[in-house]
């Protein structure tokens, strides 16, 4: 897994291989802030996930999902905190992006 200085270093770098949509979590599903293109948690791969730990400030932790639509027509990265800043999203999703070491 290639490591990153930053989480800005770690979105750049995916979009110049070509993932270059941005997602958003949507409580059931991912939107795509493009083109408002919603994905179901089974219309999705996650690629990699990244998760960057702030030493100082909580507010700034992290996990970067690289995903992809099943097709591979759609490309791109969510950026969701985790911990006390974490996004409310639905069960089926949290399963889809929890974290595994």
């Amino acid at each position: 897994m290639k490591t990153f200085d930053s989480l800005l270093d770690a979105i750049n770098y995916y979009k110049s291989i070509g993932f270059k949509k941005d997602f958003n979590l949507a409580f059931d599903h991912l939107i795509c802030t493009e083109n408002k293109i919603r994905l179901e948690p089974s219309a999705f791969e996650i690629i990699e996930a990244i998760r960057f730990d702030a030493n100082t400030d909580p507010a700034e932790e992290s996990i970067l999902y690289v995903v992809q639509s099943r097709d591979g027509e759609m490309k791109g990265t969510i950026v969701s905190a985790f911990g006390t800043y974490a996004d409310t999203i639905s069960n089926e999703l949290l399963d889809r992006l929890t974290f595994h070491h």
